[in-house]
């Protein structure tokens, strides 16, 4: 009886001690991780009617947060590189939608601020700042292209008359639920660049919020789960790692978190240092000229999300049989036409192409001169040589394109695509009336005429890294035809422009003879050993 009662009593003590336990780890996994539980500020519990709104109640606290934004690329879409070359989003040419000029409205979707429409917005209020768009946690903040970069407030129709509705965002909901940047709020707007998920790097694409290990071994859960934030190392809202600025050869040594860096913490040798081949330390021969990338990303766009490799304005135009812009899609219900844009080339599993890169890239401006050829404009010309002590081997996505030039004035044109106006491209497609009214918007001179002309733009790859086991083995590159085969200025064993025929006749010359002198000597051996005995 007194065990049976001694048995009851130890089991209650356990189920105690587990019920604490339990109660102990729940609570852990309840820890905020950080020092602020937004949703019991007062400032934030009321209804909020624009994005300024939110953005006043916020510098309330986090007063330096605005003048630092500021004063970074991502608000001014503007950089000065050191050659003197005014470069930035509002500056360049490109051979996807040509220019944010005169296309602000649907453009500023991707601003990190409100309310920029044409070329009066105020860079200088801190409340058109936008702190939301980067510091969203529920996946609900939403800016639609055509407002401005303001999210929609109120159920909207839009476009007007289409019967389409926008819902609405619940501001008050998503500012009390702020939180540090991650892979979703940055890839909101890089993931969809040039006008779509995964148009325009070809190595940042949707299926990297979430990537399994096979297609980025860091940004992987399963791996080491960084977020953008980890290698883009940002201080004061300043994020390293700009394309107008890139760093191409880190000669430096693994980085210490927290101790300044010589060049930029996105690199490579940033965290592996110059020599990161432990196993096969061969390897590391080749760090002085190849980049790490070359052979840790065997292809990008491998995420099951497909890249635009080239894009033809020239074609646009066509009407299908209701009267509306033809739009023809591949068997992946993917658009390869659309009569708004012309025709497009979509791939996925793509081998790079490879050059020397040294981190200087010159661009091709608005208001450069440029004679037709039968070469292809450079948007954008990566420099570097074999010779020149700084470049590496890079590999890179090529973008190929056909745009609207002015053969008269002989410069990129800046074309009028977007908006609810009749000088609009995609409202009447129409080249002579959407060239004419963007280049009013920059009043740069339009000769009224409109041709067409090849170009090509160039961006590196830097996403999508490999695990060691599935990069690049020797045979890649080392033969006839392999992947660095157009590679200039360098020799590589084993590629087709390296081979030497004398050489090889010497070499199996050379060889024929060791060869017959090996014969000799064992014939001779054993004809010897015979007559001995």
């Amino acid at each position: 009886m007194r065990t049976g009662k001694f048995i009851a009593a130890l089991t209650a003590c356990m189920l105690l001690v587990a019920g604490a336990a339990t109660a102990a780890d729940t609570g852990a996994a309840k820890l905020l991780k950080s020092t602020a539980d937004h949703s019991k500020f007062k400032e934030l519990k009321r209804e909020f009617n624009s994005g300024p709104e939110v953005t006043k109640v916020c510098l309330s606290c986090h007063t330096e947060a605005a003048k630092q934004l500021q004063r970074t690329l991502h608000w001014k879409w503007e950089y000065k590189s050191p050659e003197g070359q005014m470069l930035g989003k509002k500056n360049v040419i490109n051979n996807f939608c040509t220019s944010i000029t005169s296309n602000e409205a649907d453009c500023a979707a991707c601003h990190i601020g409100y309310g920029w429409k044409d070329d009066k917005f105020d860079f200088s209020s801190e409340t058109n700042v936008d702190c939301l768009v980067c510091h969203d946690t529920t996946g609900k903040y939403k800016k639609p292209i055509g407002f401005a970069g303001n999210p929609v407030t109120k159920d909207t129709e839009f476009p007007p008359g289409s019967g389409k509705k926008i819902r609405a965002v619940d501001l008050q909901a998503v500012a009390q639920k702020v939180g540090k940047t991650s892979r979703t709020t940055c890839g909101a707007c890089h993931f969809y660049g040039g006008g779509g998920d995964g148009v325009k790097h070809g190595d940042l694409d949707s299926s990297l919020e979430a990537p399994d290990k096979a297609l980025d071994i860091h940004m992987s859960p399963e791996g080491s789960n960084f977020v953008c934030d980890t290698c883009h190392d940002t201080q004061g809202h300043q994020v390293p790692g700009s394309r107008y600025a890139p760093t191409a050869r880190d000669t430096g040594g693994a980085h210490v978190r927290g101790k300044e860096y010589k060049t930029s913490p996105t690199t490579c040798p940033a965290c592996h240092g110059q020599a990161p081949h432990k196993k096969i330390a061969k390897l590391n021969d080749h760090t002085d000229k190849v980049a790490c990338q070359t052979c840790h990303i065997p292809r990008f766009a491998r995420g099951g999300v497909p890249t635009k490799m080239s894009w033809d304005w020239s074609t646009s135009g066509r009407r299908g049989p209701d009267g509306k812009p033809l739009v023809i899609k591949n068997a992946d219900a993917y658009e390869i036409y659309n009569g708004k844009k012309g025709d497009f080339v979509l791939a996925e599993n793509v081998i790079p192409e490879y050059i020397w890169f040294n981190g200087k890239v010159k661009y091709t401006l608005r208001g450069d001169k440029i004679e037709a050829s039968n070469q292809p404009v450079h948007i954008n010309r990566f420099e570097g040589s074999a010779s020149d002590g700084k470049s590496l081997i890079w590999p890179v996505k090529i973008f190929r394109g056909k745009q609207a030039y002015d053969p008269v004035n002989k410069t990129l044109v800046v074309t009028h695509l977007a908006g609810e106006d009749d000088t609009a491209y995609w409202q009447n497609l129409n080249w002579t009336k959407a060239v004419a009214a963007g280049m009013a918007s920059v009043h740069a001179p339009f000769s009224g005429k409109v041709d067409f002309i090849a170009t090509d733009s160039t961006w590196p790859i830097t996403h999508m890294v490999a695990p060691a086991k599935d990069a690049l083995r020797c045979n890649e590159c080392h033969k006839a035809g392999g992947r660095l085969e157009r590679v200039p200025g360098i020799y590589i064993p084993g590629r087709s422009v390296d081979h030497a025929g004398w050489l090889d006749s010497i070499g199996w010359a050379i060889a024929a003879l060791t060869l017959l002198g090996v014969l000799g000597h064992g014939l001779a051996r054993v004809v010897f050993s015979r007559r001995k005995h």
